[in-house]
């Protein structure tokens, strides 16, 4: 007898259907897997085998051929063990076939019979909608997370019973309560009142904030770079929808994704100096997003970003530029979106002290420090800050802002950039690309000079011209200013050139 279930492969960040065909025959006793299964799906046949015999059902003895189609497609990872398992109890007549015909099955089985979750429940729930099958079975673990998406009925199960009798119509699915959010992984304790002195770069922050612009502390060490850092999280406006399904999807692939439910915080990740290129920008086989793209819609902070490798670091120019990136393995590609804001922190050299005489590099070890944050990559960081230490006054001095003071000025200011950016690609100032920036940018009469001055004198290139723009025109948004002005383009210039002359000394 034929049994088919429908069920999930996930390719990067998209889901691929696959039918499960279950022929079972009379023959020597034999259980064969085919359909370009990788080492997890072909060790389904023990764990299934098991979990049929533990969960009280009968395991037919007879040649049992299980594929996996199409072919063509790579499939990977534990869920496949319930498709399985209940296409052998459909073949064998111990549950019925037709209430298979409209459900796709997705999780993975203990030898006990219970299901476990497995990551990608998210994009299953959207494959499965996208298709047009009325439900979806999951582990229960897995119920809030599949339960975001509209379109598809789901259910969940705790064992291989459980679900055997629920196609058989003798018991009740467990249904999802309403889907409850789930945090990123920075808790809400940091605020921008901790910081004493620092005012300017407060304000950098504010402006990174408001038009999701990439932004690069340099200073000596213990000054505070990673300390404003790690609070700019705590401006940022919370995710729209869209954007928190996006991030939810993204994190529920790679595994992190274990409380359920809808990440609504913006992500913000730091990963060590010591991280390699894939681990940077994603890689592996199958492919799973890398830490630019698990900060999608968030931070992406480097610390001590001259320690990175620079092959390391010349890996997110591509995802700079793009907003995404792409991993080849064999014939395929997956795509990653990589839509973050680039917060990095480094020292002006070895000791950290230049230009100052407590600095004993010499010209060499200088050159050296230069040569690891290439030209290329400093173009495509909007906001360049030099961090200066505080007089000590102004760390006996409270702070005169808070975060939820600055979280009210930035919503202000993407409240304009959205109305004005409606039926583009871009949702903040940051996100313009050439065709957006010349359309929506008005500039005044005089606030095009001292941009072409800078340009005339080799001081921006191109595309650090149009990053400058895109600068001054969050500056105009935090200002109320339906126009640049000449006092917005000068103080954008400010922001690069400070960095410029840090960087040539």
């Amino acid at each position: 007898m034929l049994a088919r279930v429908t069920t999930v492969a996930l390719e990067g960040l998209e889901p691929r259907r696959v039918t499960v065909e279950v022929d079972l025959r009379s023959g020597l006793p034999n259980f064969t897997v085919v359909g370009l299964a990788d080492r997890a799906v072909r060790e389904a046949r023990e764990r299934v085998h098991a979990a049929i015999l533990n969960a009280g059902l009968e395991f037919p003895a007879r040649r049992l051929t299980v594929n996996l189609a199409p072919a063509s497609l790579r499939k990977a990872g534990p869920h496949f063990d319930l498709p399985i398992a209940l296409g052998i109890l459909a073949a064998s007549g111990q549950v019925p076939p037709a209430p298979l015909e409209h459900v796709a099955v997705f999780g993975e089985l203990s030898l006990g019979g219970e299901l476990r979750p497995c990551r990608g429940a998210l994009a299953a729930a959207e494959g499965a909608a996208r298709w047009g099958l009325r439900q979806l079975l999951v582990p229960v673990e897995r119920l809030e997370e599949a339960a975001l998406v509209d379109g598809v009925e789901v259910l969940g199960a705790l064992t291989l019973g459980d679900a055997a009798a629920v196609l058989r119509g003798e018991a009740e699915a467990v249904a999802p309560t309403r889907a409850r959010s789930a945090r990123a992984d920075e808790p809400a304790v940091l605020d921008l009142a901790d910081v004493r002195g620092h005012a300017d770069v407060l304000a950098a922050l504010t402006i990174a904030a408001a038009g999701g612009h990439n932004l690069l502390l340099s200073g000596p060490p213990g000054i505070g770079k990673t300390m404003l850092a790690r609070r700019l999280p705590t401006i940022l406006p919370p995710l729209h929808r869209d954007e928190a399904l996006e991030v939810t999807r993204i994190h529920s692939i790679a595994g992190l994704h274990t409380t359920g439910g809808l990440v609504e915080r913006r992500p913000f990740r730091a990963p060590h100096h010591t991280i390699s290129a894939s681990g940077l920008v994603g890689g592996g086989a199958p492919p799973l997003p890398g830490e630019a793209s698990l900060a999608h819609h968030g931070v992406l902070f480097l610390d001590e970003l001259s320690e990175y490798p620079r092959t390391t670091l010349e890996a997110l120019r591509q995802p700079l530029e793009d907003g995404r990136v792409g991993i080849v393995r064999g014939q395929r590609t997956a795509i990653f979106p990589t839509r973050f804001m680039l917060v990095a922190a480094t020292n002006p050299c070895p000791c950290g002290h230049a230009p100052t005489r407590r600095c004993r590099c010499t010209e060499a070890d200088l050159a050296r420090h230069r040569r690891r944050l290439s030209g290329p990559l400093l173009d495509r960081i909007d906001l360049l800050i030099h961090v200066q230490r505080p007089a000590a006054a102004d760390l006996a001095r409270a702070s005169p802002s808070t975060s939820e003071r600055e979280r009210h000025r930035v919503l202000e200011a993407r409240a304009r950039q959205e109305a004005r950016l409606a039926g583009t690609a871009a949702r903040t100032n940051g996100q313009m690309d050439a065709r957006v920036l010349r359309e929506t940018v008005v500039l005044a009469p005089d606030a095009e000079r001292p941009l072409r001055e800078a340009y005339e004198r080799g001081q921006l290139s191109a595309r650090g011209r149009d990053r400058t723009l895109r600068v001054a025109r969050t500056i105009a948004d935090l200002a109320g200013s339906e126009r640049v002005r000449r006092a917005h383009v000068v103080a954008a210039l400010g922001y690069r050139q400070d960095a410029d002359v840090e960087q040539a000394a």
